[in-house]
């Protein structure tokens, strides 16, 4: 194979150099330097030093190669939390290839198209996934499938292939929660800029930061390749536990970790002990923003941050520490400019509602587009502004807040509903552990709201005494018409409730009515003022 030409950098301050931000300059600037410092943590109880994981990367890079992995490649990981993802990862970089790491609960028709889309040579499957590989169509051709101990071998004398900044390093999938899923390609700079914003001057040599997410999400990757830029150390589990969670923190000494939303109303919802504040964590990011941050960080002796991100962004928006006002994002981060704008792009007042945009003046520091859908790709990008699909308001301070995914907003009676706000009330109540408002057809055209709901531990949850804990915390017309208790709501792995699948089974049997049980939420009777 001819090797690719080279081309030489201005110096653009800017932009990092391969050894300051690839996966192979790192991994080997940290294992040259110390070697036998500890990076990696399993649950397990296995742990690697930086000078383990490159051997180990190495060999893996080496046994790819062997397969007939080329630089340029796209290597899918089919794999859980724990060595052999990360192996992968950085494996398959060292190799000068792209890792697409996927979602395990794929199957069917999600999983065709990401086999289709990414178009991987070859696949690295877990052994009780590998099944599923057989009863999809392979599409043009079947990529080679291999085991993760396949990639346990002798480096030898592998050489790691020399990636440009500008590299995609990875592609991720978007979770797909309202249709096909989306390939967001990753450069290292990208990566880069995400993992500095939310973590210089937070972290450090001597932190190790909670890998409770999964390594196919972008927000268990950046905290990976974070605590590698600045020569921390990661702890890696298969998932969140909220039993486990302050026992796992101080046995391995977490100093910070991701939270989100729906984690910190479990951890809260426990009873309180004298231990809640005995801990090594410093600092969580919670994500997102809600009324409890302030009850999180006195309980458990804890700062709390919050931010705005998105697989195809790099840490737009970020707060100062301990925010208190529900739904904050924070303020945009030097080199980022947005606007939030209506249906035409236009810029909206202050204190109003819009679609969030923005762009960066770091080079390569966003997604360079959508793996094969150059459409997708020029709608996201239309007028020079990435798109975030998300609605917001900015306030005279330029803080802004999350109103809504622009598809799960609500109209009801010719107002505009946020589902976060409704969620966010009925979280407040102690009796409910997650909540999700959607939309439902009405009877009378427009939406109505049906607001599903799981249960605290130990608790139940009536409909009609929840509505009438509502009525006094929200405007009439966002006041829920149904709701529906289930022992959990439907999410994706990374934890992020399929709001689809709530709307798409819209008013079942066990949905309780208010309407039908005879409570009436009208709106307030405001007598005419009087003239003088």
């Amino acid at each position: 194979m001819t090797p690719p030409v080279r081309i030489l950098a201005m110096d653009d301050p800017r932009v990092p150099d391969a050894a300051s931000c690839t996966v192979a300059g790192l991994l080997t600037a940290r294992a040259r330097a110390h070697p036998d410092r500890v990076f990696a943590v399993f649950a397990d109880g296995e742990s690697w030093t930086y000078g383990e994981t490159l051997r180990r990367s190495l060999g893996a890079a080496a046994a790819l190669a062997a397969y007939g992995v080329r630089p340029g490649d796209r290597v899918l990981s089919w794999l859980p939390n724990g060595p052999d993802a990360l192996l992968a990862w950085f494996g398959t970089n060292l190799a000068g290839a792209t890792c697409v790491p996927v979602n395990t609960a794929y199957r069917g028709r999600m999983l065709e198209h990401v086999l289709a889309n990414s178009g991987a040579a070859l696949v690295v499957a877990h052994r009780e996934l590998a099944p599923r590989l057989a009863e999809i169509e392979p599409g043009d051709r079947r990529p080679t499938v291999v085991g993760p101990d396949e990639l346990h071998a002798d480096p030898g004398d592998f050489e790691p292939y020399p990636a440009e900044p500008w590299d995609t390093f990875g592609i991720i999938y978007t979770s797909g929660t309202t249709g096909p899923s989306k390939g967001v390609l990753c450069s290292y700079v990208h990566h880069y800029s995400a993992a500095v914003a939310a973590f210089a001057g937070r972290a450090g040599e001597g932190d190790r930061y909670l890998v409770q997410l999964p390594l196919f999400h972008a927000g268990g990757t950046i905290g990976v390749y974070a605590m590698l830029l600045l020569g921390g150390s990661v702890l890696v589990v298969d998932s969140f536990a909220t039993d486990a969670f302050w026992d796992v923190v101080r046995a391995h000494r977490v100093t910070c970790c991701t939270l989100l939303g729906v984690m910190a109303s479990f951890l809260l919802k426990r009873d309180p002990a004298e231990s809640d504040a005995q801990h090594p964590l410093k600092w969580v990011w919670l994500l997102p923003l809600g009324d409890n941050s302030a009850e999180l960080s006195q309980r458990f002796g804890i700062k709390v941050h919050t931010l705005f991100n998105m697989t195809e962004t790099s840490v737009p928006l970020i707060s100062e520490p301990d925010p208190k006002e529900s739904g904050l994002c924070g303020t945009p981060r030097p080199g980022i400019e947005i606007r939030v704008v209506d249906a035409y792009d236009r810029q909206v007042p202050p204190g109003h509602s819009g679609e969030l945009v923005l762009r960066a003046d770091r080079p390569w520091s966003l997604s360079h587009g959508y793996h094969g859908m150059p459409e997708a790709t020029a709608a996201a990008w239309r007028n020079g502004w990435f798109h975030t699909g998300d609605a917001v308001r900015q306030d005279g301070a330029g803080r802004v807040f999350f109103v809504d995914r622009l598809k799960d907003a609500i109209r009801r009676r010719g107002e505009n509903i946020s589902s976060f706000e409704v969620e966010s009330e009925a979280m407040t109540h102690p009796a409910v552990r997650e909540s999700a408002a959607v939309a439902v057809p009405s009877e009378h055209g427009e939406d109505e709201v049906l607001l599903a709901v799981a249960p605290a531990p130990g608790r139940a949850v009536d409909p009609a005494e929840l509505i009438e804990y509502l009525v006094p915390r929200m405007p009439h017309f966002m006041v829920p018409r149904y709701v529906r208790v289930l022992d959990e709501l439907p999410k994706t792995p990374t934890a992020k409730v399929l709001k689809h699948a709530l709307r798409a089974e819209g008013l079942t049997d066990d949905t309780w009515d208010r309407r039908q049980a005879g409570i009436t939420v009208k709106r307030e009777s405001l007598g005419r003022s009087r003239q003088p």
